[in-house]
């Protein structure tokens, strides 16, 4: 499936004056590329779907497509579309008017108004209800969006960049999402590459990443040795740049060095550590395994090198408190 409605980026106009790419780590060619194309998109305010598997960091892009247009002294509203309620999607996104529905004491402006003048990141966006669908579609063709009760559209001026880990065209296909509201969003798409693509540019996200923490944290920056950042490099990273950087930060958190998912040994610093709350760590790192895998129990386990059965033990212990 081809959009005819695909822009040739070559004969927009020249790039901002900060160049995107350097904006972004790593030299991988491809990601370059999609730099260039997100400088052009950025400049001329058009619709843009962020394509890629979780964690490729699709919302990091959104954010520099605001960050290089002219919109970026304007709000940038992100909104998770797979966590909007079925009940309230309609009046959370559009906004509603004061008594339109019970419990609805004011009026609400709604995410669209709400990003007025700016940019609106509507992530997960194939989970989006198809009952909503049509009123999106209305949002990009005429700029209007009519709060729930209310008598007639309002004008609204947003530019609106989508994301999604899903086939979109697939799920066209089946009849879970709209063919022309696909068109519509589809005008400039940006494919995040997965990490295990990107094997060369694992050093310069590991150096980011540790000293990044090492400052959150107070700690010295972790330098791998070369064996090390050989595994590393050569590891699937199934959470992609997303699971790199919770794997560095676990380790600052416990004061270890960093370990792949499925490493047993792990070499704790010879420190006084202060008191840790060993229950609070467990939460969070079970917590940000599942968030890293998308919700997935058995890519989480291995994430944290437990076997499934464990973490589920862990996850009914968590959730009697």
């Amino acid at each position: 499936m081809a959009s005819n409605e695909t822009i040739a980026l070559d004969s927009v106009a020249s790039l901002p004056p900060e160049n995107p790419a350097s904006l972004i780590i790593g030299q991988d060619p491809v990601v370059n590329r999609i730099a260039h194309h997100a400088g052009r998109a950025a400049q001329v305010e058009c619709t843009v779907l962020i394509t890629g598997e979780t964690g490729t960091g699709k919302e990091v892009w959104a954010r520099l497509l605001h960050k290089l247009g002219p919109r970026r002294d304007k709000p940038f509203v992100p909104v998770n579309c797979a966590a909007l309620t079925a009940t309230l999607a309609e009046s959370q996104l559009f906004g509603h008017e004061r008594g339109a529905f019970t419990g609805a004491a004011g009026e609400s402006l709604g995410v669209f108004r709400a990003g007025e003048g700016g940019v609106v990141f509507l992530d997960e966006i194939g989970d989006m209800p198809l009952e909503l669908q049509p009123k999106l579609l209305r949002v990009l063709q005429e700029g209007e969006v009519t709060p729930v009760g209310a008598a007639r559209p309002l004008h609204v001026d947003v530019q609106i960049v989508a994301a999604t880990n899903r086939d979109l065209e697939r799920d066209v296909e089946e009849g879970r999402f709209r063919e022309d509201l696909y068109y519509r969003l589809n005008l400039v798409e940006l494919k995040m590459p997965p990490l295990r693509s990107r094997s060369k540019d694992i050093p310069q996200f590991i150096d980011f990443f540790s000293k990044k923490f090492a400052a959150v944290y107070k700690q010295p920056v972790w330098q791998p040795d070369v064996e090390t950042l050989r595994r590393f490099c050569e590891y699937r990273w199934p959470g992609n740049v997303r699971q790199l950087s919770f794997v560095i930060e676990q380790s600052y958190v416990l004061q270890c060095e960093p370990s792949l998912p499925g490493d047993r040994k792990v070499e704790e610093k010879s420190v006084n550590l202060p008191f840790i709350d060993l229950g609070k760590l467990r939460r969070t790192a079970v917590e940000q395994a599942l968030q890293t895998t998308g919700g997935h129990k058995g890519r989480a386990a291995k994430l944290l090198g437990v076997h499934p059965n464990t973490l589920t033990r862990l996850l009914s212990q968590m959730a009697k408190g």
